[in-house]
């Protein structure tokens, strides 16, 4: 897919969610201990999920579990649940718990960590699940199955939010290729954060807010932008959604 069609496809997709997934909290705290997702890129139920951790702005270790892939296996073998267990799993050691599907998991989330509600968005449950499978299908399902891949030592170190265009395809090829990641959410937490990275909607010089995720990065890149891939087991770190992509392809896809 060429780059111009993928982010218009990717457009598409976040405009059919209604854009869940851009808006953050201004006040977060990170619990002691990493959360963890054991996620597939393009599922209804983990879409949602995703959505609810970019507005809780709490950041995750995100084990992708595409089809026909090993960590998918891994992760029925060891649940001992066979083919009863699929993403999203939810495995919060904080409170000691693990949960399965959207519903639990954004129960937890409420329970623990800030106000989500069931479906994430404004949505009602019918129209929330069409509009996940049109986001699906106008990607081609991209992010779905497993492609062969030489796995990292440690995880990689993705900045993004989950609506964003330009992340949407990274995330997808993270997924494809079982790389396991952290995901810092980087969500827009003021007007002023709206809009592409070079054309925010103020007429000030841009600032985030002050003490927040954004300001440190702000402060570290001169911007907030995102996709940002840190990847600790080459060195080498970038944003560009195409860049990053190609880079995946070339250091991990076999």
């Amino acid at each position: 897919m060429n780059q111009f069609l993928n982010v218009t496809t990717s457009l598409l997709a976040s405009t059919y969610r209604c854009w869940q997934g851009t808006v953050a909290d201004k006040t977060t705290e990170q619990p002691e201990q990493t959360l963890t997702l054991f996620d597939q890129e393009n599922d209804a139920e983990c879409r949602q999920v995703r959505e609810a951790l970019t507005k809780l702005n709490l950041d995750i270790l995100i084990v992708p579990c595409p089809k026909g892939g090993k960590n998918l296996e891994a992760l029925k073998t060891k649940s001992g649940k066979g083919d009863g267990i699929h993403p999203p799993v939810f495995v919060d050691n904080n409170q000691s718990k693990a949960m399965q599907g959207a519903k639990a998991i954004l129960k937890h989330l409420n329970q623990h960590y800030g106000q989500v509600n069931s479906a994430t968005s404004l949505l009602s449950k019918a129209t929330n699940e069409v509009s996940s499978t049109l986001a699906a299908t106008v990607r081609l399902n991209a992010g779905s199955h497993a492609l062969p891949s030489n796995q990292p030592e440690l995880p990689l170190i993705l900045y993004s939010f989950e609506s964003s265009p330009y992340a949407r395809p990274v995330r997808e090829k993270l997924c494809e290729l079982e790389l396991p990641y952290i995901l810092i959410n980087l969500g827009k937490q003021q007007v002023s954060d709206m809009g592409p990275a070079t054309m925010r909607w103020s007429l000030k010089p841009y600032q985030p807010l002050p003490n927040t995720k954004r300001e440190a990065f702000f402060k570290q890149h001169g911007n907030v932008q995102v996709p940002f891939l840190m990847d600790p087991n080459t060195h080498q770190a970038m944003f560009e959604s195409a860049d990053i992509v190609d880079y995946l392809e070339q250091t991990y896809q076999q």
